[in-house]
């Protein structure tokens, strides 16, 4: 639970994959983030291939109470990211392979301005490195460069969870209750409470 940007796509055939690293490499470095860098250039003949090889390409790094933001992909050109390729990759049995090119990071307790340099940082990229890119940010900030837009949906989100929060410790599992009605039932007495409000 809480604010998280979803994207997927695949690097430029003609772009460098190590002047891209460098960049958010000096970035990280500049905001005194935490990063560690993958592969950083792509074995020849791979891009466009079905098939991939064990590693990754890339970069990621972590700004503060936020998740790890992973700008990698494997080497046929897809993205993907270390724990992508672990549980969705092609030695695996997992009913979604599709999850193996789509990324996310959580935004949520790193706050606005971290979620806004993440966008404006992946809106560079996306131009310079990368195609067939596409962004899902549960923040719109990406669609509309609106901030207060993006404070406003922050604020839900943390109410949200406040709120969540909140009931399950006021709010006890009843014995023999499955988790599945206990959730339902706190659901329920939220809305409820929010409804008392207005």
């Amino acid at each position: 639970m809480g604010l998280s940007i979803h994207y997927t796509g695949a690097f430029k055939k003609e772009a460098s994959l190590s002047d891209m690293i460098e960049e958010v490499k000096d970035i990280a470095e500049n905001y005194h983030w935490k990063y560690e860098v993958y592969e950083s250039s792509f074995p020849d003949n791979t891009f466009g291939n079905t098939d991939y090889d064990d590693n990754i390409y890339g970069i990621s790094f972590t700004p503060p109470d936020c998740e790890t933001v992973t700008i990698a992909f494997l080497s046929n050109g897809k993205m993907s990211g270390p724990v992508q390729l672990m549980f969705f990759g092609k030695n695996s049995d997992s009913p979604e392979p599709d999850y193996l090119n789509k990324l996310f990071v959580k935004t949520q307790y790193a706050g606005q301005e971290v979620h806004k340099l993440i966008i404006h940082l992946f809106k560079h990229l996306s131009i310079k490195y990368f195609h067939e890119f596409t962004l899902f940010d549960e923040g719109k900030y990406w669609e509309t460069n609106d901030e207060k837009l993006l404070k406003e949906i922050f604020d839900q989100y943390t109410n949200l969870i406040e709120d969540f929060s909140l009931a399950t410790e006021v709010i006890p599992i009843n014995r023999e209750e499955s988790f599945d009605n206990y959730f339902e039932r706190l659901i329920n007495q939220i809305q409820e409470r929010k409804r008392n409000k207005t």
